[in-house]
This record gives C-alpha cells, sequence and structure tokens, in this order.
C-alpha cells in the first residue's frame, strides 16, 4: 500500500501540472479564436481551408497588438491616443473604471514603471510573522504628509492565488530585500512555500 500510494502521488505531481497547462493554453487558444469574428465571412481561415485550424485567433490577436502598439507609438498614435483618454474621461461612470485600470497598466507594463521590481519580505499581518511583498513604488499625494519618515509601498498577495492582496505602506528599514528574482518570488507564493526559490526543487521536511 505504501509503494502504491507513492506512485499514485508522483503520477498526479506528473499529470496535474500538465494538466492544467494543457487547460490554461486550450482556454487561451479558443478565447483568442473569437477575434477571427471581426474578419469578413470570406476572409476566414476555415472557409478558405476547408476545414479548422486552432490558433489563427492567436495569431490574428497578436497581429492586432502589434499594429496598435506600433501606431500608438509614434507621435501620431500618441496624439490619438490622448484624444481617446479625452474622451473617454469625459463620460460618466466609464471615467472612474477606465482612469483606475489605466492608471494600473501603466504602472504594471510601462518600461518605466517600477511595480514589482523588487521582492521584499516583510512582517505581515502582525509583528513576528514573515511573508512575501512585493514593491510598488513610493507614497504619494497627501498620504506622505501624514507619514513620518521612509515609506514604500508594497503589496502582498494572497496565496495560491496572488492576484488578490493587500496594498500597504511600510517603513523602509522593516523591510528586508531579498536576492531573488521577483519570478522566484511569485513561485514561491504560488507553491505556498513547497518550491524552493532558485532551484525549483520541492522542500523536504527535515
Amino acid at each position: 500500500m505504501t509503494a502504491i500510494r507513492k506512485w499514485l502521488f508522483a503520477g498526479l505531481l506528473v499529470l496535474v501540472p500538465l494538466a492544467i497547462t494543457v487547460w490554461v493554453l486550450n482556454w487561451v487558444v479558443v478565447t483568442l479564436d473569437q477575434t477571427l469574428q471581426i474578419l469578413p465571412g470570406n476572409w476566414h481561415p476555415d472557409k478558405l481551408l476547408g476545414f479548422h485550424i486552432p490558433g489563427f485567433g492567436v495569431l490574428l490577436a497578436l497581429f492586432i497588438v502589434l499594429t496598435i502598439g506600433a501606431i500608438a507609438s509614434n507621435f501620431l498614435g500618441k496624439k490619438l491616443v490622448s484624444v481617446w483618454d479625452l474622451m473617454l474621461n469625459r463620460i460618466p461612470i466609464v471615467r472612474s473604471i477606465y482612469s483606475s485600470v489605466k492608471q494600473v497598466s501603466d504602472t504594471l507594463f510601462s518600461e518605466n514603471g517600477n511595480a514589482f521590481r523588487k521582492a521584499l519580505l516583510v512582517q505581515w499581518p502582525r509583528e513576528g510573522v514573515w511573508t512575501i511583498g512585493f514593491l510598488t513604488g513610493a507614497p504619494g499625494g497627501d498620504v506622505i504628509n501624514h507619514l513620518v519618515g521612509d515609506y514604500i509601498s508594497v503589496y502582498v498577495p494572497t496565496t495560491p492565488n496572488p492576484t488578490g492582496g493587500y496594498f500597504v505602506m511600510l517603513k523602509r528599514s522593516d523591510c528586508v530585500e531579498l536576492k531573488m528574482s521577483v519570478d522566484e518570488a511569485l513561485t514561491y507564493v504560488i507553491s505556498m512555500g513547497v518550491v524552493v526559490p532558485g532551484s525549483g526543487a520541492f522542500y523536504k521536511p527535515k
């Protein structure tokens, strides 16, 4: 029975990540294939080829993103984006949603952004309890008028789903900068401490 249990868990460790990866990739391909609906009926690859090949939507979506990026990167494109932003910022409700999402995306995807640049060791949710956090910047606005000392903005993710978490402002002296990449730190969080950062090995209790 011990050997069977060992083989069972070993098999699950191989198959579960593979199955989830295949499921996610299939969902992405199927979802992006829906972008083919924007093409005229006679231009659909299914009709041109006579059969369906999954993945054409991915190529089309990539082409659209690259094209928009190329246009938005030149002088005229930047002016058009500014006009577009101005129009959306004049629409009630839409303005609040769009501006919030744009600020987050600008921070995350901007080449000059500082979001998730460093992995930190912070005490959370109370003193003496340590967890992984990510440096996102520095407090600004009226907030800095009420903070005494050198504070930084930190995102503390939840595990195993790091998309949820807490935004906190901590003293820089209370945070320990870790010598690991953001990817390694995220893997550590997602695995709930099972995968050892930097090695990819599993933690083995003594």
